[in-house]
């Protein structure tokens, strides 16, 4: 398969904004999983059907183990659908205006031909920062197609904004990536980020967050 990665046009948007919300809401079932395996929760779950087999009802304790791993659901459910929702309706709904009106900004798409037709693959965007004097990058809305990953191209992705951001003169790049996806930390690590901060301000609910057991992590590349 043969991948051209390149600036986005605005035809691209239908497809690029499918790739977003089908790669962000991806992560809902990972994030489930994290938080139902980890030991607290474990024990809150053999907890829970304790109790209702001591009340004296199998049924009961079907019903409180349900409504526990409902309602951890519903947490990791909408921490990400509400994300969606939100940058659709505000950076991703107007590309060209956010992230192509600056020399210091720019939205890429990967594409490649699958069965006879063209298709979005992947997608990184950089925006400009100010702090002070230092100007830097920062990476958003990186998301692989699952035809694409384990190949190579999140790298290269991740790479093209990384050299962008060195051509235009910024000291660093910054992103930020949920502690779900393992995958996506490993590879800003390899191409030289660290992480450097951790934080739970998504813009949900502080209780969604913390039942969902998702923490926001910052990490840089200096350059």
């Amino acid at each position: 398969m043969q991948l051209v990665i390149r600036q986005y046009h605005p035809s691209d948007k239908d497809a690029v904004l499918t790739l977003f919300s089908n790669g962000t809401r991806e992560h809902i079932g990972p994030c489930f999983h994290n938080a139902m395996t980890s030991p607290a929760y474990l024990t809150i779950t053999l907890a829970l059907c304790a109790a209702g087999y001591i009340l004296g009802s199998v049924l009961g304790a079907v019903v409180l183990t349900g409504v526990w791993l409902g309602v951890v659901y519903y947490c990791c459910h909408e921490l990400y659908t509400s994300y969606v929702r939100e940058k659709l309706r505000t950076d991703m709904q107007d590309i060209p205006g956010n992230y192509l009106s600056s020399p210091d900004d720019c939205f890429w798409v990967a594409e490649a031909e699958v069965d006879g037709r063209i298709q979005i693959m992947g997608i990184v965007a950089v925006a400009a920062k100010q702090s002070g004097k230092e100007k830097y990058g920062e990476l958003f809305r990186m998301i692989i197609s699952p035809l694409c990953r384990r190949a190579g191209l999140g790298f290269r992705m991740a790479l093209t904004a990384v050299d962008f951001s060195k051509e235009r003169g910024f000291s660093k790049v910054v992103l930020e990536t949920s502690s779900t996806q393992t995958a996506a930390v490993a590879l800003y690590k390899k191409l030289g980020f660290s992480h450097v901060l951790s934080h739970t301000n998504t813009g949900a609910p502080i209780w969604m967050v913390k039942l969902a057991k998702v923490t926001i992590l910052r990490m840089e590349k200096h350059l």
